[in-house]
């Protein structure tokens, strides 16, 4: 193998790296859990209408009896958990990247005032449509 092939291919391995503690960074991120076991938030897309803010919460494997959702003034909460996945028998854990254990997401909502019109737990996304009041 020539040098310069395996130059090429140790740049893309370190880019490869990169890209992998990017998404560690991104879909696991540890909150100050005053006083509390650790938390982790989940990542969020928002996006707002004339009449609604929609707001997606990607919660892969979590039940939505797992789930508190509270507007609070200009913030939304979302809290829950998310269970270590089970095994199966015998089975060796060889890799784990989705967050587990108990989770916070707090967004700073937009001016104005806001009610839960929807809130559906669909192919692991927390989908809530938050109507705009007068």
């Amino acid at each position: 193998m020539s040098t310069r092939n395996s130059a090429w291919m140790w740049d893309e391995a370190c880019e490869l790296v990169e890209q992998a503690e990017r998404l560690r960074q991104q879909f696991f991120v540890p909150v100050g859990a005053r006083g509390r076991q650790p938390t982790w938030q989940p990542p969020v897309d928002v996006l707002e209408s004339d009449r609604e803010l929609w707001i997606l919460i990607a919660l892969p494997g979590v039940a939505a009896d797992e789930l508190d959702v509270v507007i609070d003034g200009a913030v939304l909460s979302v809290v829950g958990h998310r269970p270590m996945p089970r095994l199966a028998d015998g089975a060796q854990l060889r890799r784990l990247e989705i967050p587990h254990g108990r989770f916070e997401r707090r967004l700073e909502l937009p001016a104005g005032r806001y009610e839960i019109g929807r809130r559906d737990l669909k192919d692991g996304c927390l989908v809530l449509g938050l109507r705009k009041l007068g």
